[in-house]
């Protein structure tokens, strides 16, 4: 472990209008590297560590975590635990991001155990920490011993009054239309992942475009850091020589290889291959073990157990590349993919609606080997997720959770609770639904989406996108358009590169990016970009745009096709499921919320165990009443207005005289409500005694006449009486 500081270090850049600083040699620096970044009041502290490999693995095994401590914000957790636990969404997200930016630059064979752990240390509620930490997570790697070939930078952009604005606060997010994060190396962007509202696509390569431009200033940082204070990266063993070996693999596995990478259908392609894989590595075995050697001591043995693991770990080495250069090359030269397809082609799809009759919404959309089930539930206000987040409180009406359980790839494994990647594809689904959602006033319903993944070959979660449009339309969810999704793949080689449509696991491994895009005719609503490469041409980029929208356009019209018989003119149901719960929205004066209420909420528990209804009441006094049953619905809905109905001048009430003084009566006229029949109002004429005309209990008709500014109601009998009299004439 290399210490590269002998004082702290400091370099400030303007980014988005604000000063963004990075500082290293003052905190954490037992880490291989450590960064502070500071933007506004926002401060990050990045540190990144490794250790040596574990024996025997032949992957690089890379922890990001992204913490948020409720400190940074002056807050104490919420529940009964006061401590933080386990990463909320929100900070797997932004792990995610910064994960996935990162991994495709680290040396070739750097197995180090590695991690990078960004903890937020101040919180603003101005400047997001998520982009402070990507920086700093880049020069962290950059300026130690790790062999990261870096740095990258980010930023956010967003638009608002369509100009682009970089690193936007959250009030300027609340009214753009665009929300992307986008990570970048010198020459190419490496990593997007953002929302927006139907953003047509030459306007999102122009987001793309300035995004990379600005953030080349938090690249030019870290490079003037890592001058400072670098320090020389550990050297990597070369890759293993296995020239000779690579020749006798060929000879033995290229015909077969050739012909399994051919078969269309998964599981007997798997088969295939598999069957090839141990072929060729037993044949390796038995010669190995045929050949002589002296194995007289232990220290004999254990070196001929080490070779036979080394040749079988390089025959494995050399049939995976031999495999994944097969099927490359006859996608370069014939156009022709792995399962036949051209690069343009989308899988056959076929829709269901309503399989299954109790869900509120129900849809399964299959496209070739991806299955997806997708459920929408309707809820009442009170079934709004809380999220807590570093700065603010917020209620969320919408959200969508992804499942992927073992049996959809044909395993068996046990199963928890979702990891980082379900997480991940669920918010990604949920962000392309959401800008097509009704607002509260026109559907005041919660919406929670689930999408179980029944199969998958290749982008389920684009299958949720879809498959959520059609559970929402079954639901009568009166969305503003349809929205599809696709995910996008290049095989790339020199100058040769191949753009593909709608691609299988097979060609998101072997390939050289995942680009999904999601959207609805006009535009584009949500986009992730991965590649592995170390830069894609904005010519590439700008097909693979267009592209997608070819095919997302092809995934609508077969999305409208499968399901003529269920939606007329490809619109959401005009009624609700019959198992959905109704909803009528009232509105009271909030200081009447307490009548509805009661003492301990004995009166809305009452209303709603006699109806069997489910009533949320808001601060501003809004009402909303939810049952499955319309009969019920309104009789709530009367007796949360007999609780709350208000006095109206002119009107005449049937009361009920509550008590009798010298000058008059009080007449209940509704419950809660009284007013004053004063004395000379009871009848025509002179009345000596109140008890001459009425008493306590008594039934009368009374006019109201006037409401003071304190809110008492003066009635009138004698002229409801006039007013109930037959006309003279």
């Amino acid at each position: 472990m290399a210490s590269y500081w002998f004082q702290p270090e400091t370099i400030s850049f303007e980014i988005g209008g604000r000063e963004m600083t990075i500082e290293t040699g003052r905190l954490a620096k037992q880490a291989a590297g450590a960064a502070l970044v500071t933007y506004g009041e926002t401060i990050v502290l990045v540190a990144a560590t490794h250790s040596d490999p574990r024996p025997g693995i032949d992957f690089f095994p890379l922890v990001v975590d992204f913490v948020e401590k409720t400190s940074a914000a002056g807050k104490i957790p919420g529940g009964f635990f006061k401590r933080e636990g386990r990463l909320s969404d929100r900070e797997v997200l932004v792990s995610r991001f910064i994960d996935r930016s990162i991994r495709p630059l680290f040396a070739d064979g750097y197995n180090d155990e590695t991690q990078i752990v960004a903890t937020v240390l101040s919180a603003d509620g101005e400047n997001t920490p998520d982009i402070p930490a990507f920086v700093g997570a880049s020069a962290a790697l950059t300026i130690s011993e790790i062999p990261f070939l870096g740095p990258i930078g980010a930023v956010r952009v967003g638009r608002a009054d369509g100009a682009l604005v970089i690193n936007p606060t959250p009030e300027q997010l609340e009214e753009s239309d665009l929300d992307l994060v986008v990570a970048g190396s010198r020459g190419a962007v490496v990593m997007v992942e953002g929302g927006a509202r139907e953003v047509t696509e030459p306007d999102m390569l122009a987001a793309l475009k300035r995004a990379h431009e600005e953030l080349q200033k938090t690249i030019d940082a870290q490079e003037a850091l890592r001058e400072k204070v670098g320090v020389p990266k550990i050297e990597v063993a070369p890759p293993r020589d296995l020239s000779d070996l690579s020749t006798q693999v060929r000879a033995k596995a290229e015909a077969k290889l050739a012909e399994a990478v051919r078969i269309r259908d998964k599981g007997e392609r798997y088969k295939a291959l598999s069957e090839i894989d141990k072929e060729v590595v037993d044949a390796f075995v038995t010669s190995f073990r045929d050949e002589p050697a002296e194995l007289g001591t232990l220290a004999a043995i254990e070196e001929r157990q080490a070779g036979l693991r080394a040749l079988k770990d390089g025959v494995k080495q050399v049939l995976r590349d031999l495999r994944s250069e097969l099927m490359r090359a006859r996608i370069l030269d014939a156009g022709e993919r792995i399962d036949g397809r051209g690069l343009a082609d989308i899988r056959p799809i076929a829709c269901e609606v309503r399989p299954v009759p109790r869900p509120h919404g129900v849809a399964v959309f299959t496209r070739g080997e991806t299955q997806a089930m997708v459920f929408t539930t309707l809820g009442g206000t009170s079934d709004q997720q809380t999220i807590d987040a570093l700065t603010s409180r917020t209620n969320k009406r919408f959200y969508l959770h992804y499942n992927f359980p073992p049996f959809s790839v044909g395993e068996a494994r046990m199963m928890r609770g979702p990891g980082r990647r379900e997480v991940g594809h669920g918010m990604l689904a949920e962000r392309a639904i959401s800008a097509v959602l009704p607002s509260v006033e026109d559907f005041p319903y919660t919406i929670r989406i689930v999408s179980e993944t029944l199969e998958s070959n290749g982008s389920s979660s684009m299958a949720t996108v879809c498959g959520g449009t059609l559970s929402l339309m079954d639901a009568g969810v009166p969305l503003r358009a349809p929205v599809a999704g696709i995910a996008m793949g290049l095989i790339q080689e020199g100058d040769r590169t191949a753009v593909l449509s709608d691609i299988l696991g097979d060609e998101d491994h072997l390939g050289d990016m995942d680009f999904k895009v999601t959207g609805t005719p006009e535009g584009i609503t949500a986009l992730q970009m991965d590649i592995k490469i170390r830069s894609v041409d904005w010519a590439v980029m700008e097909k693979a745009l267009e592209q997608a929208r070819q095919g997302r356009l092809h995934i609508l019209d077969c999305m409208e096709k499968e399901t003529a018989g269920e939606f007329a003119d490809f619109q959401p149901r005009a009624e609700l499921s019959r198992y959905a719960p109704r909803v009528k929205v009232i509105t009271i004066k909030p200081d009447r919320i307490r009548d509805v209420i009661g003492p301990g909420g004995k009166v809305i528990r009452a209303i709603q165990e006699t109806t069997n209804t489910k009533l949320d009441v808001d601060d501003s006094g809004l009402v909303t009443i939810f049952s499955p049953d319309m009969d019920a619905l309104e009789r709530a809905q009367r007796m949360v207005e007999d609780l709350t109905q208000e006095a109206e001048l002119e009107r005449v009430y049937l009361g009920k005289v509550k008590r009798i003084t010298d000058f008059g009566a009080f007449v209940e006229i509704f419950p809660g409500t009284d007013g004053l029949i004063h004395i000379s109002h009871l009848a025509e004429g002179r009345v000596e005694r109140v008890t001459d005309v009425v008493s306590e209990g008594d039934e009368v008709l009374a006019k109201c006449i006037e409401i003071d500014p304190t809110g008492r109601i003066r009635l009138s009998r004698k002229e409801a009486l006039a007013d109930a009299a037959p006309d003279a004439s």
